[in-house]
Parts: C-alpha cells; sequence; structure tokens
C-alpha cells in the first residue's frame, strides 16, 4: 500500500469540516487538513470566477483512494469538485506507516 495525498477544495470551513471528518471517521483517510482562506481564480462555464475557498489536504492510500473519491464526489456541494491526488516522492516512514495504518484499521491511533 502506497500514502496518497489528495487535495480538495470547499466553499466554507463548516462544509470542508463536516466532509474531512467523515472521511476520517470512515477510514477512507488518515488526516484531511483544513487550510482556510484560499483565494481562487477560474474558469467556468465561459467566465472567469473569482472565490475564497477552503482547501483540505487528505492524507490517504492508493487502496483507500477510489472509496474516498466516491465519498468525496458524494458529499461535494460543486458540481464538478477538485480531487486530486499525488503520490509523494519521500516522507518520514514512521508517518507514512502511520497512514496507512489508520486507513486500514489498524490500532495505535
Amino acid at each position: 500500500m502506497l500514502p496518497l495525498l489528495v487535495f480538495s477544495t470547499f466553499p466554507d470551513a463548516e462544509t470542508a469540516r463536516r466532509v474531512a471528518r467523515a472521511c476520517v471517521e470512515e477510514r477512507l483517510a488518515a488526516c484531511g487538513n483544513l487550510v482556510p482562506g484560499l483565494e481562487s481564480i477560474y474558469r467556468w462555464k465561459g467566465r472567469i470566477e473569482t472565490a475564497t475557498e477552503v482547501l483540505v489536504l487528505f492524507k490517504t492510500t492508493d487502496e483507500a483512494y477510489p472509496r474516498l473519491e466516491a465519498r468525496l464526489k458524494e458529499m461535494h456541494p460543486y458540481e464538478v469538485p477538485e480531487i486530486v491526488a499525488v503520490t509523494p516522492s519521500g516522507g518520514l516512514p514512521c508517518y507514512l506507516e502511520w497512514v496507512v495504518d489508520s486507513c486500514i484499521g489498524e490500532t495505535g491511533e
């Protein structure tokens, strides 16, 4: 199992917090970090839009990712939510092990 970092933006902190908590409780992610105050400028339906958003950085695994993606799509208020997964090129081994263990339900939380 490989750790993944998943980026997803939300319209407000309350929504981001609710979704992140659900994903951690359901062991789809080991952790969700909320980064408030993000300003996004993007093209949507032919127009340039600007919005204040909250970024959530989810730590998960390649095995849990399909379930995390499905759950994010289900809970997300956006028509086309940002869900981008990247594989870290490195990391503290004991931290990466904690991510894996947290997603598969091992003890030691």
